[in-house]
């Protein structure tokens, strides 16, 4: 079934003549009944009555075509709105994201979106989650890339999509050879770990504390690539999203279970803000990238 197919039948309900409907659909009237004919092939019920002169809607094609219109009304108005879309958008759009994304998502998303409207100015902040609800809500940032706010009832949270965090050591660690690792296991492990007031910190806290495991927490620091780095130089083991991680030799990505710490990223951005049409079709980029 393609779309010609029901607006044919739309133009034949809506005349009640397969002749005008032809003339206004500028087709043959053949090819015209040929299409209809196809339709109701397919669906296998008879659409229309051709018993008499005038064609009638069967029951079929009533309860079809009500609930035809309302879609080809909104096919028509969002084919519409491209034909009078403005070319290319102007103005500054403010980001700020968490490391992870601005890594290789947010980059993928700024270079598209600048491809197609290079008359705009986009600024990125790499922040922690609090931080970028904190200036969300302060109206100093557009848009978020980060993680569900905790008791942020200002701010709009809408999930992209969902990711594993992964045990990341060096190629030399005794883990570096495991298919996959149960957190219990890494009661005592020596780890580097954000701190405290991330919101990750504490996913994997709750991660620990329900496996019944301590690591040996040996470092922390703020920011993914120092952690990476320290992972790659010494004997201490992290837990990272994988995105985050530029694959190498000398590091490696092990899956975590039991329980297996799970994220949810998302946009965010303030409850009753005027998002311009530069924040809208920057979402949508973000939304399809990440899709």
């Amino acid at each position: 079934m393609e779309l010609r197919h029901l607006r044919y039948f739309d133009a034949v309900a809506e005349t009640q003549n397969f002749t005008r409907a032809a003339e206004r659909l500028h087709v043959t009237q053949s090819t015209l009944s040929h299409q209809i004919r196809q339709l109701e092939e397919e669906l296998g019920l008879v659409l229309f009555d051709r018993a008499h002169k005038r064609v009638a809607l069967t029951e079929a094609g009533e309860m079809l075509r009500s609930h035809l219109m309302p879609a080809l009304q909104q096919i028509d108005r969002g084919l519409q709105s491209l034909k009078h879309a403005p070319e290319s958008l102007a103005g500054e759009l403010r980001i700020g994201a968490t490391h992870s994304f601005n890594t290789r998502l947010v980059p993928l998303c700024v270079s598209a979106f600048l491809g197609h409207h290079p008359g705009t100015k986009v600024s990125v902040e790499e922040l922690s989650a609090e931080q970028i609800a904190r200036r969300l809500v302060s109206g100093h940032l557009d848009l978020g890339v980060s993680y569900r706010p905790n008791d942020r009832t200002e701010l709009w949270f809408e999930p992209l999509y969902n990711e594993e965090l992964r045990l990341v050591v060096a190629a030399s660690h005794p883990l570096a050879r495991r298919r996959r690792v149960r957190m219990v296991e890494l009661h005592h492990c020596r780890m580097v770990l954000l701190p405290a007031q991330f919101s990750t910190r504490k996913l994997l806290d709750d991660c620990f504390e329900a496996a019944g495991a301590q690591p040996l927490v040996i470092a922390e620091l703020n920011s993914i690539a120092p952690m990476i780095e320290l992972i790659r130089q010494t004997d201490l083991a992290g837990i990272i999203a994988e995105t985050a991680v530029t694959p190498a030799v000398d590091l490696r990505v092990v899956p975590i279970e039991d329980p297996t710490p799970i994220r949810t990223p998302g946009l965010l951005w303030k409850k009753g803000a005027n998002r311009s049409p530069i924040v809208k079709h920057m979402a949508s980029v973000i939304r399809r990238a990440a899709g």
